[in-house]
């Protein structure tokens, strides 16, 4: 990809897509010489696109820039992919945990947008090594929280992992200390969400309040409707949970009960976000870029929501307006940063449009 342009004051006329299922209105817009929307004429603007369909840029709600294969990377790492996700179109991410500060990165005009969880808080020995903060005893978790709240919008646990005596998925976190934590990320004004692979821990943070689940491939009947109760979303990383076999192959002869739990998670997984759907969870498209996938992979994700119960329509809106709504970003509204992708076809109705846009804007900068 060529370096970023900005060619001055531009328009755009077409479908004005505020990437929600029935949001819609044929018209036009400009975009200013700093890149900001406006819905007035700018004067000397070039006409950029016309008869086609815009929208705001894509949401990765679930994406981790600063990891990779081996662990935590480093700062121009972090930079590529950042560049390789607003290239695909995903021009805000909800940064779901990383071990290193990517904020230095921020006044590049090739990276998105970044909503930060901070890091990964976790217990010794219960999570991928060097990437979470440990807390020695699980009575510190309100005071991790409350600190990583101060300088985040978003507040990340590990809710489950690998518990090596038993040999299999167990909580982390006793209900009690969930409780307070919650408490204490809402004192300042912070949400909270959790991994969660298995069932065990899902009651324990619901019932806490939680504001979301990562993954959530064991929810059941009964964990479903404390989410409907509670408003808790579900951002469930399809396509990364189609590793889930090769997570269970990793664990070789050592953990057996754990490969056969993942695997019958695996087998289930389209069916359980199904359920979800049909129950009215909200339900965000996350690709877990970085947690075993590769980033600039929106489109695939947005792909498979729609093939397990949203549809096009619904799962575009769950990577763009509804999504940016849920995360405090504004769309296509006047005087916000011009974060735009243009297609060549309506999305709602094939989702495969997204894959090739003839336009991508990052804050009026040209990506592509």
């Amino acid at each position: 990809m060529s370096s970023p342009t900005s060619p001055g004051p531009l328009h755009l006329r077409g479908v004005l897509l505020d990437g929600t299922a029935e949001g819609e209105r044929v018209g036009e817009l400009w975009v200013t010489a700093e890149g900001r929307i406006s819905v007035d004429p700018v004067p000397d603007a070039t006409t950029v696109a016309d008869g086609a369909w815009i929208l705001p840029g894509l949401v990765d709600a679930h994406c981790h820039v600063g990891i990779g294969p081996d662990g935590p990377v480093d700062l121009e790492e972090a930079r590529e992919q950042g560049h390789t996700d607003a290239a695909s179109g995903a021009l805000l991410l909800r940064d779901c945990g990383s071990p290193i500060d990517t904020r230095p990165l921020d006044d590049d005009p090739r990276m998105p947008e970044i909503v930060r969880a901070g890091r990964h808080l976790a217990r010794p020995k219960r999570y991928i090594r060097g990437l979470p903060i440990e807390a020695d005893s699980p009575e510190e978790l309100p005071a991790l929280v409350a600190e990583q709240a101060r300088s985040n919008p978003w507040v990340k646990l590990v809710g489950d992992w690998i518990e090596r005596e038993e040999g299999d998925l167990a909580p982390l976190w006793p209900e009690d200390v969930l409780k307070a934590a919650m408490d204490a990320a809402h004192a300042e004004g912070a949400r909270v969400t959790a991994h969660v692979f298995g069932e065990d821990a899902l009651p324990g943070l619901i019932g806490a309040g939680i504001d979301g689940i990562e993954h959530g491939t064991g929810l059941d009947d009964t964990t479903i409707a404390m989410m409907v109760e509670h408003g808790t979303v579900l951002v469930p990383t399809l396509i990364n949970v189609e590793n889930f076999p090769a997570f269970a192959d990793a664990a070789g002869e050592k953990f057996p009960r754990y490969g056969t739990h993942m695997r019958e998670l695996h087998a289930r997984a389209s069916a359980t976000v199904a359920s979800a759907i049909e129950a009215g969870v909200p339900v965000f498209a996350g690709t877990d870029a970085g947690g075993g996938i590769v980033h600039g992979r929106i489109v695939d994700e947005i792909a498979a929501l729609a093939q397990v119960g949203l549809g096009p329509a619904r799962a575009l809106e769950a990577a763009c307006g509804a999504a940016r709504d849920w995360l405090r970003r504004p769309g296509l509204t006047d005087g916000a940063a011009a974060d735009l992708v243009v297609v060549d076809r309506d999305p709602r109705v094939d989702t495969d449009a997204l894959r090739t846009p003839s336009l991508v804007l990052r804050a009026g900068v040209r990506l592509s």
